[in-house]
């Protein structure tokens, strides 16, 4: 006889845990919202101005796939692009790259900044537990560096990138990654890359004692109470808590910020984020260690509200707030 395993934890709509240890990612929430966690297949072929293709970048013995978005125009333009390094959100447990969720919008934003975007398939916990996800990431830009000195093969970044305009963006958990990043890269010689600016976007910035807008902001479809503390319990090192640096850059465990060499940051919020409150005591530290930081709001909107695909096309606002975040990005990496 077969015996049937037991589910022994879960996170409503996103993720189940066995006692045999198995995960299963599974979308079991509203039906009208499973096209957004939907894989959208690889195309070399442009459609709508934009080539997507997957690659394999191998690392000390861990492959890990690369997504790469191309603009069709840089074919007839010269001009070298930047180069956007994303790092995708998910509390460290759930989400990839291909998800449509992403493919929409880092689509509109290549074509906007035109630049050359590069997702790494982060490996995600609770099998791969931090620091994992962070190593994948700065694996990724080390391979970018091999690239630039032509050590590993990549034509469309060989022809097109400007690997002195790297910028890095990730959005909720990813915004963390890219502040781990940031910090890391600015401890080696990445030469001839030059990470030029940082674009941490709804990063899950916490610490253990519940934040006032934790308590007092609507919960959204991307971000509830119950998959904040959830996830971060299946991230983090095992015994740590969300005053772990990784979740609390701003706090006392974190290596201090003005001791860190960091690249221009734009940190982007929205007015009714439940992390708002602990996000903005991360913009006030960063300011206070003397670092170039910008702050942009989107006024009225919840956690990742661009990523909702639905509300962007159904509601006005939500469209219009997407439309002006697209352009803040766009107008910081010219800017830098």
């Amino acid at each position: 006889m077969v015996q049937q395993k037991k589910l022994v934890d879960e996170v409503s709509g996103w993720l189940r845990i066995y006692d045999d240890g198995s995960v299963d990612r599974t979308w079991t929430g509203p039906a009208q919202f499973k096209f957004l966690a939907d894989p959208v297949p690889s195309h070399e072929k442009f459609i709508d101005g934009i080539a997507v293709r997957d690659t394999i970048v191998s690392h000390e013995g861990h492959d890990l796939r690369v997504r790469l978005y191309l603009p069709e125009k840089a074919l007839e333009n010269k001009k070298k692009l930047p180069i956007i390094l994303h790092f995708q959100g998910g509390g460290f447990c759930i989400s990839e790259p291909d998800w449509f969720m992403y493919y929409q919008i880092y689509v509109r934003i290549a074509l906007s900044t035109q630049a050359i975007v590069v997702s790494p398939f982060l490996r995600r916990a609770p099998e791969h537990r931090l620091p994992t996800a962070i190593d994948d990431a700065f694996d990724t830009l080390l391979w970018l560096r091999s690239v630039a000195r032509s050590g590993s093969r990549e034509p469309w970044l060989e022809q097109h990138g400007d690997f002195n305009r790297v910028f890095l963006i990730g959005d909720s958990s990813g915004g963390n990654v890219v502040h781990e990043v940031a910090s890391r890269a600015g401890s080696v010689d990445l030469s001839p890359v030059r990470v030029a600016g940082a674009i941490p976007v709804h990063p899950g910035f916490v610490r253990s004692e519940r934040s006032r807008s934790e308590l007092e902001m609507p919960q959204s479809p991307f971000l509830t109470l119950d998959m904040l503390d959830k996830f971060l319990e299946l991230a983090l090192p095992v015994g740590a808590t969300k005053d772990h640096p990784i979740t609390c850059p701003m706090g006392a465990a974190a290596p201090p910020l003005e001791g860190l060499k960091l690249p221009a940051v734009l940190l982007c919020v929205a007015e009714m984020d439940l992390v708002r409150d602990t996000e903005m005591e991360y913009y006030e530290a960063m300011k206070k260690g003397n670092k170039d930081v910008e702050l942009y709001v989107s006024h009225g909107m919840s956690h990742s509200f661009y990523l909702n695909k639905v509300a962007v096309d159904m509601d006005p606002n939500v469209s219009a707030k997407t439309d002006a975040f697209i352009t803040r990005i766009k107008e910081f990496i010219q800017e830098h």
